[in-house]
This record gives C-alpha cells, sequence and structure tokens, in this order.
C-alpha cells in the first residue's frame, strides 16, 4: 500500500465515523450547512487545508492532487465542509495572484480551517464573465452560487482586470442565501454596493481565471467520481438484500448487466478524473483538454449512475429518509456548478 492509499483511507476512516448520513443532514440543517466539529477534525487530524499550501505559508507544501483526493472522498459522503470553495479554490485564487503579503495574512489561518476563503466569480448567467466590476479601487455587481458565501470570513473577487480582497463584513457587502435543488451544498450571492477592495498583485487576469476554471472544473470531476463509485457501492448492496420472487434481486441476469454498465461508467470516469487531477497538478500543457474531458466525462457518468441508482432501488429511493435523492441533486448540481463546457466533444473535420 503506498502512501496516497494510506491517506485516503484515513480520510475515508475519519469521514466514516463523523460524517454518515446522519450527521451529514444534522449539518445541512445548520446555518453553516456543515458539522464544523467535522471541518476542525479533518484539519487538525489530517491537516486538509494545510495540503497544497506551500510551507512558507503554514501549510504542507504537498499538491493539488492530494487536496483533490480529498475531495472526491467528501463526496462519497456529500459533507458539505469547505474544502471546495475555501482550502481549494479560495487558496488557489490567492496564491495565483502572486501577493506575497496577502498570501502571508491570509493563507497560514486556512491551513488551520480557522479561516474561510469564498471565491465571488459567477455573474447571473454563469461564470464566463464575472458578476462584479472593479472601479477606482471600489467594487460594485452581484457576485452568484458563491461556495461558503454565507459565512467566509474573507471574500476573493474575480473581476476583468484582475482579483480584489474583501472583509465579509464590509460596509456595503450583503450576502443572501439562495434556494439550491441540492440541500448539502449552500450557495450564496453576494452584492457589492462601491465597496472599498484591496488588489491582489498584478498577475493577467486572463491567466488566472483560467487557471482557476481548471482547478474548478477537475475538483468538480473528482467529487464526481467519488460520490457516483459510492452510488454503485449502495446499489449492489441493496440488490443483493432485496429479496423479489424468492431471490435477491441482484441475482437476476438483467440487474447484473445494468450494474456493470454502471462499473463501466465509474471506472472511466476514474481515468478521466485522474488524467484531469495529475494534469492540473502539474500544470500540463494538456491541462485545459483533460479537465475539458474529464468535466464531459464525469458528469454524464454520474448524472447516469444516480438515475440507475433511483431506478434499481425501486419507491425507497424516493423518500426523503433514504439518502439517494440527495445524491440525485448532487450529481444535477454538480453538472452546472462552474458551468459547462461549450464546443461539442469531436470538431466536424
Amino acid at each position: 500500500m503506498n502512501e496516497l492509499q494510506e491517506f485516503t483511507e484515513s480520510v475515508r476512516a475519519l469521514l466514516g465515523k463523523h460524517a454518515g448520513s446522519a450527521a451529514v443532514r444534522a449539518g445541512m440543517a445548520t446555518e453553516l450547512g456543515y458539522d464544523e466539529n467535522l471541518w476542525r477534525l479533518l484539519c487538525e487530524q489530517i491537516g486538509v487545508g494545510a495540503l497544497a499550501i506551500p510551507e512558507e505559508y503554514g501549510g504542507f507544501g504537498a499538491s493539488l492532487f492530494e487536496s483533490l483526493l480529498v475531495v472526491g472522498e467528501l463526496g462519497r459522503t456529500l459533507a458539505g465542509v469547505p474544502m471546495l470553495g475555501s482550502a481549494v479554490l479560495g487558496a488557489q485564487a490567492v496564491l495565483l495572484s502572486g501577493d506575497t503579503e496577502a498570501c502571508e495574512r491570509l493563507l497560514p489561518e486556512v491551513a488551520e480551517g480557522t479561516r474561510t476563503i469564498a471565491v465571488c466569480w459567477a455573474g447571473a448567467g454563469g461564470w464566463d464573465e464575472p458578476g462584479v466590476h472593479a472601479e477606482d479601487g471600489t467594487l460594485s455587481g452581484t457576485a452568484h452560487y458563491v461556495l461558503d458565501g454565507l459565512n467566509a470570513d474573507t471574500l476573493v473577487v474575480v473581476t476583468s482586470i484582475g482579483l480584489f480582497e474583501v472583509e465579509a463584513g464590509a460596509v456595503g457587502v450583503t450576502r443572501r442565501a439562495v434556494p439550491t435543488m441540492d440541500p448539502t451544498r449552500k450557495l450564496a450571492e453576494v452584492t457589492f454596493a462601491a465597496v472599498p477592495a484591496r488588489r491582489l498583485g498584478a498577475a493577467d487576469p486572463v491567466v488566472i481565471t483560467a487557471r482557476l476554471h481548471e482547478i474548478a472544473w477537475a475538483a468538480v470531476a473528482a467529487e464526481q467520481v467519488g460520490a457516483a463509485e459510492y452510488c454503485l457501492e449502495m446499489t449492489v448492496e441493496y440488490t443483493k438484500s432485496r429479496v423479489q420472487f424468492g431471490r435477491a434481486i441482484g441475482s437476476f441476469q438483467a440487474l447484473k448487466h445494468r450494474m456493470a454498465d454502471m462499473y463501466v461508467l465509474v471506472e472511466s470516469a476514474k481515468s478521466a478524473s485522474r488524467a484531469a487531477t495529475v494534469a492540473v497538478a502539474e500544470q500540463s500543457p494538456s491541462a485545459a483538454e483533460d479537465v475539458w474531458a474529464a468535466r464531459v466525462q464525469c458528469s454524464e457518468a454520474f448524472t447516469t449512475i444516480v438515475a440507475e441508482m433511483v431506478q434499481l432501488h425501486g419507491g425507497i429511493a424516493i423518500t426523503w429518509e433514504h439518502d439517494a435523492h440527495l445524491f440525485f441533486k448532487r450529481a444535477h448540481g454538480d453538472a452546472q456548478l462552474f458551468g459547462q463546457p461549450r464546443r461539442p466533444l469531436t470538431q466536424p473535420a
């Protein structure tokens, strides 16, 4: 067993103990949307917030590869802790800015799990156009679909001219929860009314947003694979125990074929996600292409698998008490999160 396998198993073991179905449901009913104690344990015992943060800023100096392994494991539980929004996107946005002072000031607390960063990015139409614009050192406009936006300590705002930092409690900042289909993931609208902001570095905004998009899609793909794999496991276990016509339904050939197809989808999505994760972590020249392919493959695989899971579980899957509907909603939410590829998979000759 290599170190990455041991690391993944340690994350899964902690989540298995503290992020079961009842705990996730209790957390999603709170204002935070997750169990604060779970996030503390993940940061203190495993150091998930510090993984991709350089050692000079209080992190472990690992890579995005390890961080996205954690995101994948969180996908299996649907726990809404601020890993994707803050420890991955928020921390990477600050690092991409190249602003040393901001990195030294913000990232040690992100690594410890005591500071949460929300990336304010999308306009009303999605992530292709920022929802907030900067003029004379102030920010105006509304960022939509903000992960961890309601409770973040610091806001990193993506604009057409670069990144800006604003404290969440600044005068002129309004945060509003928005209704979502997926109750396990809270999103917010953050409105800025001529709010003074601090410019983060002077890096090329086009390069920054392209890199953030790659990271976001690779992270969502990892989450989709983790969730899809768990949905397959749940389905197999259920069909072993559900008896109809005097035998377990999993013994029927037609259902075996359907679950075999689910397995093929999971494994192909896993390969696409792993290629994207490696490419993004290593900043490979093929990263954009690999991430695009993973975005398509993993979204299609996850939505197909949850649909099959609901079908094979029968009526129980559409009850509030069963977790199948939560995974179904996460699948369709993830398929839209951070936008979708606009060009077809194959180009005409």
